[in-house]
């Protein structure tokens, strides 16, 4: 892998990483672009005890425009877009809508019993591929182990910077799910706290080692491997499973055979052996209704300074599809009380999955 730093006209850092050494990375962003927003305010609701960022810029980032400008693609004469480059491999670059960044401003608390301060942190955009309609399933091994690389190596980064607690490696795909923007691409949030999911997952973790002495994660793979009417797909370094009280109809988890607290601890077999499988799981998503499936895909990584003995890195995917034409709708009791209803049954979905031709 080579790895080429350079800045976007706002400033902004940009990296490409390319497959090949000799990758001609010098072309220069000259676009006129307005300053950069300041970081987003944090405000602490003392009810759920959970920091909300506060990020008003956001209300004017780029919504879903026409593939002829989509500002992932490659730069083309007369049409300069966030990637300078006429073509590229894998880019990584510093969101211009941020919902966290370095760039402060004024943060006046607020009153009541909410605590404000800035939303230092970082976001950053992966693009997975300069192909606008391909997806990531199409990706080769190689590109994926490429993405793969730009997920470790600005894990590592953003885990150095100050303030950061925990770094989020993500892709939401499908107009369902939101996207602002189709081309292929990622995200990466550095963030200024620990979320509240890793708090939950950390917490369970730690009882479980004080009631058992084993190690929760690691159970809850074995227990799955054991079972198999769950499991989707496996290789030698890796087992993908529905969960058995999957909160959504689609939920597929990927894990590591081998505890880790962060990709960065991932051997280079283990790297290697995750894309052959991920993307055979992305294919049979798309293959179960026959229409492209929307979904979440994030990395469960270990926070910067807490919970990294506790911590096991594992992927967890899941769409809101639940039949070709119905979606899953997170309405009373889910978005009021937390408290999920799935209509479909956690075998039958892993049953389907495994069924899906995807060759």
């Amino acid at each position: 892998m080579r790895r080429t730093a350079t800045h976007l006209a706002d400033g902004r850092e940009l990296f490409y990483y390319d497959l090949r050494d000799d990758a001609d990375r010098s072309a220069t962003d000259r676009r006129d672009l307005p300053p950069r927003p300041t970081a987003s305010e944090l405000r602490y609701d003392p009810l759920t005890e959970e920091w909300v960022a506060i990020a008003g810029h956001r209300q004017g980032r780029t919504f879903l425009p026409p593939a002829d400008e989509c500002p992932l693609c490659p730069s083309a004469p007369g049409r300069p877009t966030e990637i300078p480059s006429p073509t590229y491999d894998v880019a990584v670059f510093e969101n211009r809508f941020p919902s966290f960044s370095a760039n402060l401003g004024t943060y006046p608390q607020v009153g009541g019993l909410s605590e404000v301060r800035p939303g230092v942190g970082r976001c950053e955009v992966v693009c997975f591929t300069s192909e606008h309609d391909l997806s990531f399933s199409m990706l080769s091994p190689e590109r994926v182990e490429l993405v793969m690389e730009a997920w470790i190596d600005r894990t590592v980064e953003l885990s150095a910077l100050p303030g950061v607690e925990q770094v989020f490696c993500f892709e939401n795909r499908g107009p369902e799910i939101g996207i602002t923007l189709p081309h292929p691409h990622g995200q990466i949030y550095a963030y200024p706290y620990v979320t509240p999911r890793t708090r939950t997952l950390l917490g369970a973790a730690r009882r479980h080692r004080e009631r058992t002495g084993g190690d929760l994660f690691a159970d809850v793979l074995a227990a799955e491997r054991e079972a198999a009417e769950r499991v989707v797909a496996a290789n030698e370094h890796w087992t993908a499973f529905v969960p058995a009280a999957a909160r959504w109809p689609v939920e597929v988890h990927l894990y590591p055979h081998r505890r880790v607290a962060g990709l960065d601890e991932l051997e280079p077999a283990e790297r290697t052996a995750f894309g052959p499988l991920y993307t055979e799981v992305l294919r049979r998503l798309d293959g179960l209704f026959g229409v492209p499936m929307p979904y979440v895909s994030a990395w469960h990584q270990a926070p910067v300074r807490e919970g990294r003995d506790l911590a096991y890195t594992h992927l967890e995917l899941f769409s809101i599809r639940r039949a070709p034409d119905k979606l899953k709708y997170l309405a009373g009791s889910e978005s009021a009380m937390g408290a999920f209803v799935n209509d479909v049954l956690p075998e039958e979905t892993a049953r389907r999955l495994r069924a899906v031709v995807t060759d």
